[in-house]
């Protein structure tokens, strides 16, 4: 009987814990996800760093040609502007972004990497923007 009750005792807690696994597991998946954006434009930061660079040396280049060629440098400079934004904003993220979970249910997380997903995918299309931007704009 106490074998029976022991099985029993077991065989619902493994029942139990099998009920939550998806949630959890879409969880992990979801951060590997996140994880994933972060990684694909994450290492193209120093390119920002060096195009925001070149387009302001463009833009005080040009100012000292021609100081009335006003519209192209303030193109330049707003776009060096973008490369930084798109350089604080990957930053900002990683700042904010956290791993803890203790304390908060399996929806809970969701809900926070549901929200961290959509903010990182903005940091990635900040940055391919920028880049792009850089890439037509930018004399060499």
């Amino acid at each position: 009987m106490k074998l029976f009750s022991a099985s029993l005792i077991l065989f619902l807690a493994f029942l139990v814990l099998s009920c939550a696994n998806p949630l959890i597991e879409a969880n992990k998946e979801m951060r590997a996800q996140i994880i994933g954006v972060h990684d694909e434009v994450m290492p193209k930061i120093g390119q920002l760093m060096s195009l925001e660079k070149k387009a302001l040396a463009q833009a005080d280049s040009l100012f000292a040609q021609d100081s009335t060629a006003t519209a192209e440098i303030e193109g330049m400079r707003t776009l060096a502007a973008q490369l930084n934004q798109a350089h604080e904003g990957m930053f900002v993220w990683m700042r904010q972004y956290s791993l803890e979970e203790e304390g908060k249910t399996p929806e809970e997380i969701k809900t926070y990497l549901d929200e961290q997903l959509v903010k990182v995918n903005q940091v990635n299309a900040g940055i391919k923007a920028a880049l792009e931007q850089a890439g037509t704009q930018l004399k060499d």
